[in-house]
């Protein structure tokens, strides 16, 4: 997965303006307590991400 699909599906479940502000001060257990923009800034991948922030958000499994 690439970042912009990562954001895009942020953006989906989110809204656009809402999931910079979450990505930015949102704290996820699944990375370690970074925030999705720390985790990006170290290189874990988006597929890592999209993970930790679809168990977060508690997504239906169609969304995994």
């Amino acid at each position: 997965m690439k970042e912009t699909e990562l954001w895009l599906r942020i953006d989906a479940h989110l809204g656009r303006g809402y999931s910079r502000v979450w990505a930015a001060e949102h704290n996820l257990a699944d990375l370690g307590g970074r925030t999705v923009e720390q985790a990006i800034a170290d290189g874990v991948s988006s597929k890592e991400i999209w993970c930790a922030v679809w168990a977060a958000l508690e997504l239906p499994a169609r969304e995994r």
